[in-house]
């Protein structure tokens, strides 16, 4: 009889055996067998959450646990072991199959339905002739699981093996975390990357027409970076664009972006912004790089200008995001070809060009 479906008044026979089982698991674990691993293998302590209706069992299990350099929390039914594990900082969770309240392999079923992002192993102690409950286990996503009566090696195996499951997601975890921040974000600069530009500009243009908002951008150029280069070194190539991409973000708010376009050039995008609001904006980015020195340790400070172009959406020539592009894409063209150091605006049927290098103080 399954000890999840008997009442209160637990009959004698039931007693009887569940002192034996106990005593059972007390002599093949009191059996001895190699040593348990290290904590420099564990690589640090982890903690586990043990959960069993008979208080001998959960304390030998404890007590074999924390030997072994383990943190360990005991609990005496599965609807306690879920209560717990749902407040986190277990690394593992270890369930008795059959118990009062919810059983193990029902608290297993449960720990697995609401995790997040976050990954703890679960593992379920069984006894030797209960195969159906195994298979169930498993079906639900359990992690490892052991029979009982068992020795010390083999708990401590199905503990470990099941903490190196945890610790393998936990890379994978990371190392995609990682990968979805270099896709994010340029690396060297900070600033968004191109893919994160286009994502973003899709769903900024879809809502600025849809809620009749004007989208301001800008595209800027370094001057003469190759210069740069060729003079300072690479290092000084690479401390210019930090430094741009640095006065970029210091100058918009968070609603709006600062993405790498290129090898010398930044796309910066500005939400609910008219066209006054982003010739400000663009203004101050271009006298805060032209006042900014550049030098890496102790070399020669190098002066920096950059030339911009901006655009509206929406405005007579520019009706869709493509025509907006386009207008961009001019507009730094024409700053450029005005001898770069100055500010290009795309607007109606011409462009409008302020300030000019030669006004710079």
């Amino acid at each position: 009889m399954r000890k999840g479906s008997i009442p209160d008044s637990v009959d004698s026979e039931t007693k009887v055996h569940s002192e034996r089982e106990s005593t059972m698991l007390r002599a093949a674990m009191a059996a001895g067998a190699p040593s348990s691993p290290s904590l420099d293998e564990q690589e640090e302590t982890a903690r586990v959450l043990v959960a069993d209706d008979d208080a001998s069992t959960r304390e030998l299990i404890a007590t074999t646990l924390r030997q072994s350099g383990y943190e360990v929390e005991s609990v005496a039914d599965g609807q306690e072991a879920v209560e717990r594990a749902s407040r986190g900082n277990f690394d593992l969770v270890l369930l008795d199959a059959v118990m009062p309240k919810t059983s193990g392999v029902d608290a297993c079923r449960i720990i697995k339905g609401v995790q997040g992002e976050s990954f703890v192993p679960v593992a379920l102690v069984f006894a030797k002739t209960d195969t159906k409950s195994r298979i169930e286990a498993l079906k639900i996503g359990a992690d490892a699981y052991v029979c009982k009566p068992f020795e010390q090696t083999e708990l401590l195996v199905c503990v470990s093996s099941a903490l190196r499951t945890k610790r393998a997601h936990d890379r994978m975890r990371a190392a995609r975390a990682k990968l979805d921040k270099l896709r994010a974000y340029d690396d060297l600069t900070g600033a968004a990357s191109l893919r994160c530009l286009h994502e973003r500009l899709d769903f900024e243009f879809q809502r600025a027409e849809k809620h009749a908002e004007p989208l301001a951008c800008c595209i800027l150029d370094i001057d003469r970076l190759k210069v740069h280069n060729e003079r300072g070194g690479r290092s000084l190539g690479d401390a210019v664009l930090k430094g741009v991409a640095d006065v970029i973000k210091g100058s918009i708010r968070d609603s709006d972006l600062c993405a790498r376009y290129g090898g010398d050039e930044f796309f910066v995008m500005l939400p609910a912004t008219h066209f006054s609001g982003s010739l400000v904006v663009a203004t101050r980015i271009w006298r805060d790089i032209s006042q900014k020195p550049f030098t890496t340790g102790g070399g020669e400070p190098a002066s920096v200008t950059a030339s911009l172009g901006v655009a509206l959406f929406p405005s007579r020539d520019v009706r869709s995001k493509d025509a907006l592009l386009f207008a961009l894409e001019n507009a730094l063209l024409e700053a450029k070809r005005r001898g770069g150091n100055r500010l290009c605006v795309f607007q109606q049927e011409g462009f409008i060009y302020t300030p000019s290098g030669e006004e710079q103080s």
